[in-house]
């Protein structure tokens, strides 16, 4: 890593930078670069415009700024007029996200963009304060404690709902179909995500819950359906995958859940689960079923919403592609992008959108999500009497990359806590309960 200096003498600044951009594979003349990839000129002018910019601070601004300080605020906002998804990564920041994808970190257990200056909800993650106290996707934190978020980074908000392990934190939500702001308490906990549960419906219905994807989630999946094998006797029926509210994860995962369901040997010709393209040359690829499914073809229910996001959405599509499951629920959130963490120091990194992920017969879902092939709206008594709630989406989010194909508590986790009571969950959920009316009725017609 090549670090430029603010010089003394600002005038050798912009000679500096552009040192820099020859250095670093980028071709000035527009031809090709690293790996044979096209670049456009580097715009020397604007550079210039950028160092003199540094030079006004330095000079005028009403109290002295480190230069890493002004560096680092230049990538962050680079990135964030890019797309929602990409960002600057600090040395913190890139800890916590490499602690988040192996499934234990510190927090409230929620999943949150920046849209208009606000903090929106696009997931809260099941078992963690946040899913306890009524999280909703698409809430606005408008309010944390007595700070409002107004104005407030991304980074700042979150920074402000961290805090010590068992103190309180009060947060103020606006909720579309509330007539008045909701106060929430919740208390901060250590957040260890099972990412895998499941239960016996019926004795013979298998439901199986992903609260996000993790490194181990296949492997945890596949041991949940052999559990669910066993305690059935032999005499499952169907499954249902419940990936509500599940705000995504590790990629890998999914192409692995997927599989983990498909049977490459009667897939004929198309094996495909996922692809993606990018215009970096390693950004494009494609994942193919290689195994065979391990519930042997039993009837499979998916349940989706609009928390449901990016790899959850590759599971859903795929499946649905390949009519290996029915899709129920309402329109997931339209995360088509994938984002690829590149180092830029040991200790930073940038989280960049590097390409769009398609769906086995080509579909880009980018701001358009999943649309289920049975549509379940989960109807509450409360939901009843005050119409209007709506889901966030992907295409809500400002800056969202349009669709390709238009352009061209401490959660202790003991044995008990990983079950799930099926009646209370029927009784208690619209939405799955139909899932189990539709899932029985596949098991019928296919003489199970």
């Amino acid at each position: 890593m090549i670090k430029v200096s603010i010089l003394k003498s600002y005038s050798y600044v912009s000679l500096a930078l552009t040192s820099l951009i020859f250095s670093t594979g980028i071709s000035a003349s527009g031809k090709f670069g690293e790996n044979n990839q096209k670049i456009d000129p580097i715009p020397i002018e604007q550079i210039q415009n950028f160092t003199n910019a540094i030079y006004q601070i330095k000079k005028n601004y009403v109290k002295p700024i480190d230069d890493k300080v002004l560096f680092d605020n230049a990538i962050k906002g680079m990135l964030s007029g890019l797309d929602p998804h990409s960002a600057f990564l600090d040395e913190e920041e890139f800890s916590e996200l490499q602690v988040s994808t192996s499934g234990k970190f510190g927090g409230l257990g929620i999943e949150v963009t920046q849209e208009n200056g606000l903090i929106k909800v696009v997931s809260p993650i099941d078992d963690t304060p946040a899913k306890k106290a009524g999280i909703r996707p698409g809430d606005y934190i408008v309010k944390i404690d007595t700070t409002p978020v107004k104005g407030l980074s991304l980074k700042e908000a979150v920074g402000l709902m961290r805090g010590e392990i068992g103190t309180d934190i009060n947060l103020v939500i606006v909720r579309e179909g509330e007539t008045k702001p909701l106060n929430k308490k919740l208390t901060r906990d250590i957040i260890k995500i099972k990412s895998v549960k499941s239960e016996l419906i019926d004795g013979k219905y298998g439901y199986l819950r992903i609260a996000q994807f993790q490194s181990d989630t296949a492997k945890n999946l596949r041991k949940a359906i052999v559990k669910l094998q066993r305690e059935s006797k032999g005499k499952l029926r169907g499954m249902i995958l419940d990936l509500r509210d599940n705000p995504g994860g590790i990629l890998d995962a999914a192409v692995d859940v997927s599989d983990t369901f498909l049977n490459n040997k009667a897939l004929g010709k198309n094996k495909l689960i996922v692809s993606t393209k990018g215009r970096a040359y390693d950004s494009s690829m494609e994942e193919y079923s290689d195994s065979d499914d391990l519930t042997k073809g039993l009837p499979l229910v998916v349940l989706v919403n609009g928390g449901s996001a990016s790899a959850s959405e590759i599971v859903a599509g795929a499946l649905q592609d390949h009519h290996r499951a029915v899709i129920a629920g309402t329109k997931t959130f339209g995360k088509g992008s994938v984002q690829t963490i590149l180092g830029i120091t040991r200790n930073e990194a940038l989280k960049l959108t590097t390409a769009l992920y398609y769906t086995p017969s080509g579909r880009s879902i980018q701001a358009e999500g999943i649309v289920p092939d049975l549509e379940i709206a989960n109807i509450t008594v409360k939901e009843i009497e005050k119409p209007g709630y709506l889901l966030s989406s992907e295409a809500d989010l400002k800056n969202h990359l349009d669709n390709a194909n238009k352009i061209s508590s401490k959660d202790k986790h003991d044995e008990n806590a990983n079950k799930y009571d099926g009646d209370k969950m029927i009784k208690s959920d619209f939405q799955l309960h139909q899932a189990v009316n539709v899932l029985k009725g596949m098991a019928i017609a296919k003489k199970l």
